[in-house]
């Protein structure tokens, strides 16, 4: 085939086997090629971010040709399937890990395990601390302790987005020429930050359910959407994420605060339990580590999800 009616794009969204790619000649609506669907893989074949090779078959529309390498992924174990990876965006440059102030409250141990995924992605991490107006001392003090650990946190205000103060602009600048993906429970205000970044999106949101105080999903499917010269990817609501293929021995190093510790422990293959003279241990009793922290690494080392 003729290398003109070839062309590479990324994937804006992945809908019952459409695509829809963003290339330098507009967007396309693509289907996979059927070569591709036989390979039997663990992961999925396409998603959100993949950059990809497509072959024109007429006006907007298109064949994927090839899905490119990835570079990172944001994933997780598959729900239903426990051998199977969940990819919700590929080729990230960072992740907005977004939760609120008071609703939905914020739930530190979910948000450790967000930053365990990004650690072990090689994403960089941002804490995006939305619904500024509700804020309380309690919870900013929560969000601080991150801070402390090294990781950026944005206050923002997605509905007072013409005050100078609602860390908009900040977030924005951030965005711009990354591919970036915004993740967090459902009701914190995931669409409405992208709403107030860019209006044209014009993205539906939704509110809490004043019963459970969880938030009602508004995202059914991961979406990514050019934003000046990026790309930000609105992720469904995550109640649950199983760590993909971590293994063990490598949980402790995505606890940032752990690594000037690790290589100090008695036992070389100390998991920082029940093992005498453990370094982690001591680090936290002498509060170099918080306990709270801890007690998540622990949790998620015996594959607790509350």
């Amino acid at each position: 085939m003729s290398d003109e009616i070839h062309v590479e794009g990324i994937v804006l969204r992945a809908t019952a086997g459409f695509f829809e790619v963003d290339t330098a000649q507009g967007l396309w609506t693509c289907k996979l090629r059927g070569r591709l669907k036989k390979e039997k893989q663990r992961t999925d074949l396409c998603v959100v971010g993949d950059r990809v090779r497509v072959e024109r078959a007429d006006e907007g529309l298109g064949t994927i040709e090839e899905v490119l390498p990835r570079r990172r992924v944001l994933s997780r174990q598959h729900p239903a399937q426990a051998r199977r990876e969940d990819v919700l965006v590929a080729n990230l440059d960072q992740l907005f890990v977004v939760f609120a102030f008071g609703d939905p409250p914020l739930h530190p141990r979910m948000l450790d395990r967000f930053l365990v995924v990004a650690e072990h992605a090689g994403l960089d991490a941002v804490i995006v601390a939305n619904k500024l107006d509700r804020e309380t001392d309690e919870q900013r003090a929560l969000f601080e302790r991150y801070a402390k650990l090294g990781y950026p946190v944005l206050y923002t205000c997605a509905h007072r987005a013409s005050d100078p103060g609602d860390g908009i602009g900040a977030l924005r600048d951030r965005i711009d020429g990354h591919v970036s993906a915004f993740a967090g429970a459902s009701g914190v205000g995931k669409s409405s930050l992208l709403n107030a970044i860019d209006p044209e999106l014009a993205l539906k949101v939704g509110a809490t359910s004043d019963h459970t105080t969880k938030g009602r999903h508004t995202t059914r499917v991961a979406t990514l959407h050019r934003v000046g010269n990026g790309y930000v990817a609105d992720t469904p609501g995550i109640r649950e994420l199983g760590l993909w293929e971590l293994p063990e021995g490598q949980l402790d190093r995505c606890f940032v605060e752990m690594r000037p510790f690790l290589g100090q422990c008695s036992f070389r293959d100390c998991r920082h339990r029940t093992e005498p003279d453990c370094a982690i241990k001591r680090a936290v009793e002498a509060g170099a580590i918080s306990a709270e922290r801890y007690e998540s690494y622990r949790r998620m080392l015996e594959g607790d999800e509350r």
